[in-house]
């Protein structure tokens, strides 16, 4: 039923809970891919830059903010791979998933930029009303 799911991730408790949820979906499938995207938008992206300053050690910490969701699915033995882009979460998201005809989106109801949720509305929601695919939002 899901064999094509794409995790969104940004390193929050919610997505690691969310990563968790995938893998129980995907281990209820025969050959199931997992694909974790991991969007970073400009704030994010100034913020880092500013504070780390060279970009191996900005890379290096966005690998970190996924490293607890990797190991869940190394653990479980789930076939996966990282995609990292850049641009505002919401629209890159479903950019992203409608084009790759995934059979699920799973996500957070929360992540790690609160107040941006709260003035412009969360990403699970705009996820949920503008992807082709069925959207479960974890909280």
């Amino acid at each position: 039923m899901y064999k094509q799911i794409l995790l969104a991730a940004d390193g929050s408790e919610h997505s690691i809970r969310t990563a968790k949820h995938a893998v129980e979906l995907a281990s209820l499938q025969e050959k199931a891919q997992i694909t974790v995207i991991y969007v970073i938008d400009s704030d994010t992206s100034k913020h880092d830059v500013l504070e780390v300053g060279d970009q191996q050690t900005v890379e290096a910490k966005r690998q970190s903010r996924l490293k607890p969701i990797e190991d869940i699915l190394e653990q479980a033995h789930v076939d996966y791979e990282v995609e990292i882009t850049k641009g505002e979460p919401g629209p890159t998201i479903v950019k992203f998933a409608n084009e790759h005809n995934f059979d699920l989106v799973i996500i957070g109801s929360r992540g790690l930029n609160v107040l941006q949720e709260m003035v412009l509305g969360s990403v699970s929601h705009k996820v949920a009303k503008r992807a082709k695919c069925p959207v479960m939002i974890v909280k």
